[in-house]
């Protein structure tokens, strides 16, 4: 274990790196996604409210295996066909969609949630003061949406970063596939995972433990 870390170490933190990277940038364009289609869910528009739907259900219907091969193969093969023959998508944007896509329909679901348990009265009181419904959503409701949303917001993100693992299979240089990488060239199965193990594990139990303390501070400041 000691060899392959000295060996292998930079590039199993470069790795970590990439992780974290595709992981954050899932996550901020699945807050934007989230943010879309759980309003959609919570509004009074039908047509909205089907739209939304149908996204969080098909999304969230789909293995995020499938839906990587679909955004790295299939996307692009079917914007060649149609003329844009030197369109590609690399491993880092592939990866990037789909996670943004898989996270944003659970995203919706945490957003919409957190509105509804928002006191129906918060929103009365703000249109009684002369705001639109828009306006009331966005001050009135929505601050205090997110105070219960947070926690489930952090475990996404730990959810997220585990599913980072799944996209190897395309090609990304996250910790799964250079761990596959050091494996071959090692032929050590055991150590080379239990490392990978661990780094997750550091990582996730981090974030955990981060999450738990702005549960405890939310819950206090109530």
């Amino acid at each position: 274990m000691v060899m392959i870390i000295q060996t292998y170490g930079t590039m199993l933190i470069r790795a970590l790196g990439q992780t974290l990277l595709l992981t954050l940038l899932s996550l901020v364009f699945a807050m934007v996604i989230g943010m879309i289609f759980g309003l959609m869910n919570v509004g009074h528009n039908r047509v909205l409210n089907c739209i939304g739907t149908v996204y969080v259900d098909a999304v969230r219907g789909v293995p995020l295996i499938v839906l990587a091969y679909f955004i790295y193969f299939g996307v692009p093969a079917g914007i060649q066909g149609i003329g844009f023959t030197n369109f590609r998508l690399n491993a880092l944007q592939a990866g990037t969609i789909a996670l943004s896509m898989n996270c944003g329909a659970y995203m919706a679901e945490i957003i919409r949630a957190g509105i509804q348990s928002v006191d129906r009265g918060q929103m009365e009181a703000g249109r009684s003061l002369g705001l639109s419904y828009g306006a009331s959503m966005w001050l009135v409701v929505i601050p205090q949406a997110i105070r219960t949303m947070i926690p489930s917001i952090i475990n996404q993100f730990i959810i997220t970063l585990k599913d980072t693992s799944i996209l190897s299979v395309i090609g990304f240089p996250e910790l799964t596939n250079v761990g596959k990488t050091i494996m071959g060239n090692t032929f050590k199965n055991l150590q080379t995972w239990a490392i990978i193990g661990i780094m997750y594990m550091v990582v996730i139990i981090t974030l955990s433990k981060v999450s738990k303390k702005i549960e405890r501070r939310i819950n206090r400041g109530r």
